[in-house]
């Protein structure tokens, strides 16, 4: 069985639109609140934090209402289209706008911006699922998020060039971000419009339900109760477990990347620019890895790789809580936090959605944003009382402790780790793509 690598990336062109934007928002909201607007940092923080506490509840809300979609694009396609158009007439609006200098007026079409953003993320991710075979999601996966990392660095590149500096009346240089708004617009049109003409998801997904659930001898395990379809106890204990896994090492890693700046200028005296390129480092570790992480997962399987992954990142954040300097260790600790994040990143999402039955892919998917996105409301809170009260030298044994737990809880998963039937006969030899 082989991952059919084309059709994987045109289905991840959902993602990269949705990672595309995020670059954009992340890097240009907080810059309009304050040099437009005039908020100071903690009001802003209070704007940005609105999209990871929608996401808690619009994620699982739409993942599970597309499970139930019966229009004929699919369940996904039509969340996919909908919120994708809805999403670029609220980013091409933004410069009108910004013009009109009224604060509740940028907010409201922020709010709609981000509902519309929310309406198709789930569907989008669960779409990987719904056309990938069980024991390939994985692979499927590591292709996902290297469409995603596209979709930001196609973002990196266009704040480069796309961003207009001017005068003001009153003599201060100021910043225009409609050509950036309109950009990325357009990518996000064209991308999902490609998606739209290449994949047809209800044949694809009929495919797939042959594959993964209609031959009894895949099901090695039986995970439902037959009369009310809920999951065995031993089989729902596993998904608590994964996502409880899920919640702690994203409350680890996410607490060392919004606050490693101000630690590195803190500690060790440096400025912005340095320290970001520690964060740098393991972005480009993470994306050359994903690759060769999904291939290794679908031989030895998730729950190992996770756990290697899980505490080689743990280790990582304890050490470099004893360095004293921004050297080339720190460097080289960062390289490795982005492998370790490869191998959970790559492989927990498929755990989660394996214990989906072909109906409710889209609503697991909602439980794992959820846990993840609760986790990144809730670690910049308490990692932050943390450094103001005790000190910055908390940070990294705070993210060790936090990632140590998510190996304990992932020790005791049983399900979700379908691995792909040995190869017999001249298969042995085929070494090409699985």
């Amino acid at each position: 069985m082989k991952l059919n690598y084309k059709r994987t990336m045109l289905v991840g062109l959902a993602f990269l639109s949705i990672c595309t934007f995020w670059q954009m928002y992340d890097f240009t909201v907080p810059l309009v609140l304050k040099n437009t607007y005039g908020l100071n940092d903690t009001w802003a923080g209070v704007v940005m934090a609105m999209d990871n506490v929608l996401a808690l509840f619009l994620l699982p809300f739409f993942g599970a209402l597309s499970d139930r979609c019966r229009a004929g694009l699919g369940r996904r396609m039509p969340f996919i289209l909908l919120g994708t158009f809805l999403a670029v007439v609220f980013t091409v609006s933004l410069p009108t706008v910004i013009g009109m200098n009224s604060l509740p007026v940028f907010l409201v079409v922020l709010g709609l911006l981000l509902v519309s953003m929310g309406l198709y993320r789930s569907p989008a991710v669960a779409l990987m699922p719904d056309v990938t075979p069980k024991p390939l999601r994985s692979k499927g996966n590591a292709v996902i998020n290297l469409m995603g990392t596209v979709g930001g660095m196609l973002t990196l590149v266009l704040n480069n060039f796309a961003i207009r500096h001017y005068i003001t009346d009153n003599g201060k240089t100021a910043s225009d971000y409609s050509l950036l708004f309109y950009a990325v617009a357009a990518i996000m049109a064209v991308s999902v419009f490609i998606l739209y003409k290449t994949i047809h998801e209800r044949p694809l997904v009929a495919e797939m339900e042959r594959i993964n659930y209609g031959e009894p001898k895949e099901q090695t395990t039986v995970t439902r109760d037959e009369k009310s379809g809920k999951l065995n106890p031993e089989v729902m204990r596993s998904l608590l477990l994964i996502l409880f896994s899920v919640a702690f090492w994203f409350m680890g890693y996410n607490a060392v990347t919004t606050a490693f700046s101000k630690y590195a200028m803190s500690q060790w005296q440096v400025m912005e620019g340095a320290a970001s390129n520690c964060v740098l480092v393991a972005t480009v570790a993470a994306t050359l890895s994903y690759w060769p992480v999904g291939i290794v997962s679908s031989k030895l399987g998730r729950k190992k790789v996770i756990l290697f992954g899980a505490a080689l990142l743990s280790a990582c954040f304890f050490l470099a809580g004893t360095v004293r300097s921004l050297g080339v260790l720190m460097f080289v600790l960062f390289a490795l936090v982005g492998i370790a994040w490869a191998s959970i990143n790559v492989n927990s999402f498929p755990m989660v959605v394996e214990l989906a039955s072909g109906a409710d892919t889209g609503k697991y998917t909602g439980y794992y944003y959820t846990f993840s996105m609760a986790a990144q409301v809730l670690t910049p809170i308490l990692s932050g009382w943390l450094l103001e009260h005790v000190g910055y030298h908390t940070l990294f044994p705070y993210a060790g402790v936090m990632v140590a737990i998510s190996v304990v809880t992932m020790c005791f998963v049983r399900h979700g780790d379908v691995k792909p039937e040995a190869r017999r006969g001249m298969e042995a030899f085929d070494v090409g793509e699985d």
